[in-house]
């Protein structure tokens, strides 16, 4: 009984300590977004986004229980992937 009262404090500390980190690296997403000098700063920053919102449904998907997000997750992390590459092949050749 001690063991799983331990475990599931634990889990709430780590989902708290996750939703912060995320919450952080949103902001700060937003802030080299706005004021990116270059153009390539801020293609980085959507990218770092994308990622964080990969990480956020993570995250709900653990608290929901509902796995199948993960799915989502990954497609739109491959797709944020081949975005990111057509934004830097346009940004070398100027297509």
């Amino acid at each position: 009984m001690v063991d799983v009262i331990t475990m599931a404090s634990f889990d709430e500390i780590t989902v708290i300590i996750s939703t912060l980190l995320i919450f952080f690296s949103i902001v700060l997403g937003i802030i080299r977004l706005v004021i990116g000098p270059d153009t390539v700063d801020r293609v980085v920053a959507i990218d770092l986004l994308t990622i964080v919102t990969v990480a956020l449904i993570a995250l709900l998907a653990h608290q929901a229980q509902r796995y199948i997000y993960l799915d989502v997750a990954l497609v739109y992390g491959l797709l944020s992937f081949l975005g990111v590459l057509a934004v830097a092949r346009f940004l070398e050749r100027g297509i």
